[in-house]
């Protein structure tokens, strides 16, 4: 994914281990630090989300979320800094949302519920599914938008998903890419900002009508 932010981007990472390679000119690499022998020194993920705001930022990335961190990542997405990201370890995309409540909570923030999920829904746009399949490939699972709230309760839609049709002669999974049939979804308007609609309108249609996979 990363390889689609333009070269003219500022982009800070936040990693507990530098592992990301990104290409682009304009990145910044931030890593999280242990305690000295004297138990001094500590630098945690919180730490570094909360810097890189004044560090100009114009995308930041977080190499995984583990625990309060998410807070100050889902405040940075919802204070301007649009298209930035982090991975969460979770079985599906809904139960990803609820991860993040589970480690806003844990993290020790006196919010009522509707509030963070308010807080999410108002950060968080798509979640992205990549699992390790039972022949032990990857693939990207669900591509899953996150609507808006109901009540109390956060609505999503798959846009695409990912259809086991069957296993070649060694074992290995066949399937494809498929969309869900959402003609219009809720992404279409920032694509349509960004110039992307049309690219988006095909990727769309050539799923759902001839079977191919845009991916």
């Amino acid at each position: 994914m990363t390889n689609y932010i333009d070269e003219d981007e500022r982009v800070i990472t936040c990693e507990d281990s530098a592992e990301l390679q990104l290409q682009q000119p304009h990145v910044v690499r931030l890593e999280t630090r242990p305690p000295n022998l004297e138990g001094e020194g500590t630098i945690t993920m919180t730490d570094l989300v909360k810097n890189c705001l004044r560090m100009r930022p114009e995308r930041i990335i977080v190499g995984e979320v583990r625990g309060s961190e998410v807070f100050d990542l889902l405040q940075a997405m919802n204070t301007g800094h649009d298209g930035s990201m982090g991975t969460i370890h979770a079985n599906s995309p809904r139960e990803c949302l609820s991860r993040m409540e589970s480690m806003i909570a844990m993290g020790g923030f006196s919010l009522p519920a509707k509030t963070v999920r308010e807080i999410i829904v108002g950060s968080v746009d798509i979640v992205i599914q990549a699992k390790r399949l039972r022949d032990g490939s990857r693939r990207i699972t669900h591509i899953t938008e996150v609507l808006g709230m109901e009540g109390d309760v956060i609505i999503t839609q798959d846009i695409f998903v990912y259809d086991i049709t069957g296993e070649d002669e060694n074992g290995k999974l066949i399937g494809k890419h498929k969309s869900t049939g959402v003609g219009n979804p809720k992404m279409m308007e920032r694509a349509r900002y960004y110039n992307e609609d049309e690219r988006l309108s095909r990727a769309l249609d050539e799923s759902e009508d001839r079977g191919s996979d845009p991916f």
